[in-house]
């Protein structure tokens, strides 16, 4: 959904299609070939509807699912991942701080992303199981939420970093009490900026910047339980469809 904000932001009249597969999730600690059929069948159900392309706004589907589905779709796959690159060009000190879920972090592709874009920086990666889906379950203000921001940020502000990447798209939603547990200055970065700006240098590209503004979310779970996760976070309670696959 903090993907899903900041593309509407950016590109407010084009039409989008949200699914969350929450009947499957987490993602975070499964094995990459269920991620990768999950992903498949999801992006073919999306064409279907006249998808003219498909983002992963999740960095756990990225790492496991986005070279696959290239292979296997012919639109444009916009694909979420830490964003090492930037958070590079922003750091001093060369240190720097990775926030992501197990699997990210354990993943081919982040090792790779840190090995095309870290240069001479140094990267700490900490792995933080169960934040993602605490934080949908509770909200980040939530008492397990604080208690695993304790255990997972205290490292990092044990280090020199002078960057924080935010390797999942829920902990934005933490991230004041992110930047409280950090020293002062720590700059925070996440990815969803960047994802919407090469969106819409896809769409421009390929002359399909269009549409009247929707947006339909769905999910493979309970519709009612996503709503309310929606107002928790977001604010909005909206209307949310069932897909059964």
């Amino acid at each position: 959904m903090t993907v899903l904000e900041t593309l509407r932001a950016r590109l407010p009249e084009e039409d989008f299609i949200y699914f969350a597969d929450t009947a499957h999730l987490p993602y975070g600690d499964k094995p990459e070939s269920v991620i990768r059929a999950r992903s498949l069948l999801i992006a073919k159900n999306l064409i279907e509807l006249g998808a003219k392309a498909i983002v992963i706004a999740c960095n756990t589907a990225t790492a496991a699912a986005a070279e696959s589905l290239r292979d296997a779709i012919e639109i444009p796959v916009i694909a979420l991942e830490p964003a090492v690159k930037p958070a590079v060009s922003l750091s001093r000190s060369g240190m720097i701080g990775v926030m992501a879920t197990t699997r990210t972090i354990a993943s081919q592709r982040f090792e790779r992303l840190v090995r095309a874009h870290a240069k001479n920086a140094r990267i700490f990666a900490q792995p933080c199981p169960a934040l993602a889906e605490t934080i949908e379950q509770e909200g980040p203000d939530g008492e397990t939420v604080q208690k695993l921001l304790d255990l997972y940020v205290r490292p990092l502000a044990l280090t020199d970093v002078d960057v924080v990447v935010l390797g999942c798209t829920h902990y934005p939603w933490a991230l004041p009490a992110i930047a409280a547990r950090l020293p002062e200055g720590v700059k925070i970065v996440d990815s969803g900026e960047a994802v919407a700006r090469q969106v819409e240098r896809r769409l421009l590209k390929e002359s399909w910047l269009s549409g009247g503004g929707t947006f339909r979310l769905a999910t493979s779970g309970n519709p009612e339980t996503v709503s309310h996760t929606i107002q928790r976070l977001c604010g909005f309670a909206p209307v949310v469809e069932h897909w059964e696959m």
